[in-house]
């Protein structure tokens, strides 16, 4: 591609990346309950769903998305149930994340691997990220150029800016860990991170098929 193609696909990337999702509150969400260092692991796994999406879409499920109902539903709704898990579990919750000073790594009770498997989740369960893949990559793609050494350069640049916005994000819960640090702060910011997750999901029950 051409400077000013890869400089209109990384401000693509990026805007898409910083704006508010799964992703994003599954990073501020972990970064205040387990600290910074453990949150990486979550955001690895979104990366990995990332790539895993990205390859289902070059390799076609998106186009088989926009045709097939019943598989677009059948993913739209386990996608939406599990962002309802896990604003039911963050809304319910009894304790205050905030209680304690920020941790720098994972206390017992959230292994890494189940932090890892939680961030993978979230991005393999939203069918929009694959349509939106299906969208974006065909304007930068070189049908003559081999397609491989493309959808590294694009995916990795994209899961880049990925972890660029969850990195900002999670600094942005280090500086309002402490504002949050009464109990009913804390539960208020339970409340708000289930409702989102919630909202979340029920929002993407109403996507409709693109097909």
């Amino acid at each position: 591609m051409t400077a000013s193609a890869w400089l209109l696909f990384i401000t693509i990337s990026l805007v898409t990346a910083l704006s508010p999702g799964p992703g994003i509150l599954l990073a501020i969400s972990n970064a205040v309950a387990w600290g910074p260092r453990s949150t990486l692991w979550s955001s690895a796994g979104n990366v990995l769903g990332v790539f895993s999406v990205s390859a289902a879409a070059m390799a076609g499920l998106g186009t088989l998305l926009h045709t097939s109902a019943w598989l677009f539903a059948l993913l739209k709704t386990a996608g939406a149930l599990y962002l309802v898990y896990l604003g039911w579990r963050q809304w319910t919750s009894k304790t205050s994340l905030f209680d304690a000073p920020l941790p720098t790594q994972a206390p017992g009770g959230k292994s890494n691997a189940a932090l890892f498997r939680q961030g993978l989740l979230v991005a393999l369960t939203n069918p929009k990220s694959i349509l939106f893949f299906t969208a974006l990559f065909p304007q930068f793609i070189q049908p003559a150029g081999a397609m491989l050494p493309q959808f590294l350069a694009l995916t990795s640049a994209f899961a880049a800016c990925v972890l660029t916005s969850h990195l900002a994000y999670v600094l942005v819960a280090r500086h309002t860990h402490r504002w949050f640090g009464t109990p009913r702060r804390g539960r208020l910011f339970n409340r708000l991170c289930g409702g989102a997750f919630g909202l979340l999901g029920l929002g993407l029950l109403r996507l409709n098929s693109p097909g």
